[in-house]
Parts: C-alpha cells; sequence; structure tokens
C-alpha cells in the first residue's frame, strides 16, 4: 500500500496511539479540554502554530514533524517503546470518552439508534444541545466517534501485547488475541453499540472505522505468518486464520451483550487459548 501524508488531526492521533496515552492523558498535558482534544484529532477545529508546537512537545517530536507524520495504515507496527508499557494492556479504566459520548452510549443501548434522540443524549449529558453540534454533526457522527475511541483503545493494547513478546511471534499472537477479547469484554456496552449499529454510518464514516479495524487485522496476520514462517504454527492458511480469529473477537459483544451473567478474564484466556489451537490445527491432525 502506497505511504499518504495525514493531517495534523490524523498524525496526532497516530502518534498518541503509538505512545500509548489516551485522549484525556494527552488534553491534560496540553492544556485543553478532552473534548477540545478529540476535535483537534477529528479536523474539527484549526491548529494555531503555538498548539502545534504544544502538542508536538507533548509527543515528543519536531513540531515540523505533525505536519508530515506518513503511515501505511492507522494502527503502527509494535513500537519499541512499548515495551514499558509492561502488563498495563491488562488493566482497564473507562473508557476515553467526554460526556457527550458516554451519554450517546448509554442512550442508543437503552433505546437503540432510533430511538435515541439529539436532545435526549444533551439532557443526558448535561449540556446544551448547541453544544453537542459543535463537535459533532448527528447520531452517526457520535457513532464514529465511538467506534474510534474503541479501536485507538483496542490498538495501543494490542500492540502493547505484542511487544510484551517480541522475539516469540506465537506467544505474541496468543497475547494479542487475550488483549483484543479483554477490549471487547472491558467496553462490552460501546462496542455492542458498534457491532450492531455500525450498518448505520454512511459510507466515509464506516471506512474510517473499517480502515482502523483493518489495520489491526493485518497486524494479527504478520504475526501468525511469522509464526509460521520459524514452524510455531501449523495451519496452512495464517492470514486467513488470523482473520477468523479476530472476527470471533470482534463477536463477544454479540455473544455476551445483555445476558445475565457477563464475561470475566477468564473468557479472554479462553479464546487465547482457542486461537492457538486453530493455528496448531494441522499439528493436532498430523498427531
Amino acid at each position: 500500500m502506497a505511504e499518504q501524508s495525514l493531517g495534523v488531526g490524523e498524525s496526532v492521533r497516530l502518534l498518541r496511539v503509538r505512545r500509548g496515552l489516551t485522549l484525556r492523558s494527552l488534553a491534560k498535558v496540553v492544556g485543553v479540554s478532552v473534548g477540545t482534544m478529540s476535535a483537534i484529532e477529528n479536523g474539527k477545529v484549526a491548529v494555531t502554530i503555538d498548539r502545534l508546537r504544544q502538542l508536538a512537545n507533548a509527543l515528543g517530536v519536531d513540531a515540523a514533524a505533525l505536519m508530515d507524520v506518513r503511515s501505511e495504515a492507522p494502527v503502527v507496527a509494535a513500537d519499541p517503546s512499548l515495551a514499558s508499557v509492561g502488563q498495563r494492556w491488562r488493566e482497564f479504566g473507562p473508557l476515553d470518552l467526554d460526556p457527550v459520548l458516554e451519554a450517546a452510549v448509554e442512550a442508543f443501548s437503552e433505546v437503540g439508534y432510533h430511538g435515541a434522540t439529539m436532545r435526549m443524549i444533551a439532557d443526558a449529558a448535561d449540556v446544551g444541545i448547541a453544544g453537542i453540534y459543535r463537535h459533532h454533526q448527528g447520531k452517526k457522527q457520535l457513532i464514529t466517534a465511538i467506534g474510534e475511541a474503541l479501536e485507538v483503545d483496542a490498538a495501543w493494547r494490542v500492540e502493547a501485547a505484542a511487544a510484551d513478546f517480541r522475539d516469540d511471534p506465537a506467544r505474541a499472537f496468543g497475547a494479542m488475541v487475550e488483549a483484543l477479547s479483554l477490549c471487547q469484554i472491558h467496553r462490552l456496552e460501546p462496542a455492542l453499540v458498534i457491532e450492531t449499529e455500525l450498518r448505520r454510518l454512511d459510507e466515509l464514516s464506516r471506512e474510517r472505522i473499517v480502515a482502523l479495524r483493518h489495520a489491526m487485522t493485518r497486524r494479527f496476520e504478520v504475526v501468525a505468518i511469522a509464526a509460521t514462517e520459524l514452524g510455531q504454527f501449523a495451519t496452512s492458511s495464517p492470514a486467513g486464520t488470523a482473520r477468523t480469529v479476530v472476527a470471533l473477537c470482534r463477536a463477544l459483544p454479540l455473544r455476551f451483550g445483555g445476558g445475565s451473567a457477563l464475561p470475566g478474564a477468564s473468557v479472554a484466556e479462553e479464546y487465547a487459548n482457542l486461537a492457538l489451537l486453530m493455528m496448531m490445527a494441522s499439528k493436532v491432525q498430523q498427531n
């Protein structure tokens, strides 16, 4: 895939993910609200020279770098700096959403896309309706923002899990499956909203989330192929099997959403073990 130049907002998001930073933590360092930082990353507000310098300092790059960050995909290969993250990828607090997006998740979960109104969401978030439209044009844009937040959160966790086993692709793959499964489990409500409402988005908005998902799937494929080349996996189609594994992880909210018994960490471990068995299927048959 040919490289493409990214806008300042996309560059900020890309570098933030590489460093394992949340939207909230970067906003705090720069000295702006989470809503403003979200608007910057989504290209909704202009970035002044002074703000550009603040962002660059917070991300540890030259200001010029934010004008010319290039990438083949929104999610990058494991960054060596992620090694310092350690087991943080297994630790979950609230998803990094502003009050409007939190209210939107609740509304979509309770009454669905058609039942939820912008007024309902504004009241739940305790903001004026104009405050919502300042950053989000409508319900489709809210779903897009929720989906992007989920993917960004999952991206650094999957990459950090891979970095824990940099020299062992098979173990890295298992850890990546566990990380993605944990994300779907701990972010069950917003993940279920995205899985059920993604079809509501227009083509352009849907492509933004799909591009992030495809980039993550490619990471799983690359690691699976590496493990196969080392003789750790025996599947005849490592990339295809990896895609199936990712799809199973993505479907976790559909499996447990609305159920009385919520899944625990053991489910993530179960999925990781299942993924490794799928990758070793040919060896199992041979034995």
